[in-house]
């Protein structure tokens, strides 16, 4: 029987359910390309043209032969004839010789001849067939070759990468009108405590209303996952019982907020243990604030018993079950982070990654960091905070002026 008191670090929790789902493997699905912002590749994407598919101009302006252009000033300026105009969006036959030039709208396609575009700015049209260069180029300068962009069969995204409107955007314009993209993971949330009722209950005395499965499943949402079922339920352990054994059929993950710790009502463990194999694989991370928690496989679904305080549940999520969700879909993803100076000590007891909400202030110039006092059960801890610091397992605090890294929410 796994003890509460048999911690194991973050790390080696991340490591023990990464191992037990190591052979998982999501299904896809094919997705207009409108509808996959956000979603994860389930294959390598290519390039299948070159981009662009011809050389064309980055400006306005005048198509030269670069050495024509060679000394130029607005006090000296290269004459040049004119042989013609370019049209957006159609092709040109032009051919450009020395001492020739011909107008080109941004995005217009470069003439035979031509490597180098000079500005409109830099330039004078003197008549219908002569127009006067005031600044020099380079060769290439203000013009894409064809395929500078991307070369016909380049990878452009791996398999596991979370499309961005950007990358949309790419796709579109290399052709693609659905996309290859891995099914969403199916994640339920409880909340269990005699004293949790809805956000819609009127509220007597005792009660709280409930908080987390609504944290925890945007948090969730916003990781790419589908919640299909919440649900709040009351410390009773068959009662529990059997609304995990009902979400199991249509969940990959299950969070189960409270009932995680040792007491009389904390029925989580039992409930895990009860419903299959392997059941509980750990019992208690080595953090502050989180200590409580529970991570768990019934079968192919991932159960992990969250602490009910909602600050505690908050960082586990983030650290522990975030992370797993991003094995699951193949994503490498790196928390974004501000660096900064610790504005007062902050102290930490050995033994346990504390992980301290803070808020970050401009003073002279320089980012400090300063604690946001709370305790895990207080509502407004995270609101209040732009991040967290994370002082390690044995890390005895930090001290005025110390550089931290605050990851940021």
């Amino acid at each position: 029987m796994i003890e509460l008191l048999d911690t194991v670090t973050l790390e080696e929790a991340k490591q023990i359910v990464i191992e037990n789902f190591k052979e998982t493997s999501l299904d896809s699905e094919k997705v207009p390309l409108f509808k996959g912002g956000g979603r994860v590749l389930a294959t390598d994407i290519t390039a299948p043209i070159d981009v662009p598919g011809f050389d064309r101009s980055t400006v306005d302006g005048y198509a030269v032969v670069a050495r024509d252009t060679f000394g130029a000033s607005e006090s000296l300026p290269s004459f040049l004839d004119m042989i013609g105009e370019v049209e957006m969006g159609q092709g040109t036959s032009l051919h450009l010789q020395r001492g020739q030039s011909c107008y080109v709208p941004t995005g217009g396609m470069i003439p035979e001849g031509c490597d180098a575009v000079v500005m409109v700015e830099y330039t004078e049209a003197l008549d219908e067939k002569t127009v006067g260069i005031q600044s020099s180029v380079a060769p290439r300068e203000n013009l894409l070759k064809k395929g500078d962009d991307l070369s016909k069969g380049e990878l452009i995204f791996k398999k596991g990468h979370r499309l961005r409107p950007q990358d949309i955007g790419v796709l579109s314009g290399i052709g693609f009108t659905e996309i290859d993209v891995y099914q969403p993971i199916r994640v339920s949330v409880i909340s269990t405590g005699d004293e949790i009722i809805g956000p819609e209950e009127e509220l007597k005395l005792g009660q709280i209303k409930d908080m987390n499965t609504y944290s925890l499943g945007i948090a969730a949402m916003e990781d790419g996952c589908e919640i299909v079922a919440t649900a709040v339920v009351k410390d009773e352990i068959e009662t529990l019982k059997n609304k995990v054994q009902e979400l199991m059929q249509k969940s990959d993950v299950i969070l189960i907020s409270g009932g995680s710790s040792m007491g009389t009502k904390d029925v989580t463990k039992d409930v895990i243990d009860a419903l299959g194999n392997p059941g509980v694989l750990f019992h208690g991370i080595a953090v502050k604030p989180g200590k409580p928690t529970i991570g768990g496989k019934i079968s192919d679904k991932a159960i992990f018993g969250l602490p009910g305080q909602p600050v505690s549940a908050m960082v586990v999520y983030q650290t522990l079950v975030r992370p797993f969700i991003h094995f699951l879909y193949g994503l490498k993803v790196h928390m974004p982070y501000i660096e900064g100076s610790v504005a007062v000590n902050i102290p930490s007891a050995p033994g346990r990654e504390h992980y301290v909400m803070v808020v970050i202030q401009e003073e002279n110039g320089e980012k400090r960091v300063y604690p946001v006092h709370g305790k895990s059960g207080m509502l407004t801890t995270m609101t209040k905070a732009h991040g967290y610091i994370c002082l390690a397992l044995n890390q005895e605090g930090v001290s005025l002026g110390d550089a931290v890294k605050v990851y940021l929410f």
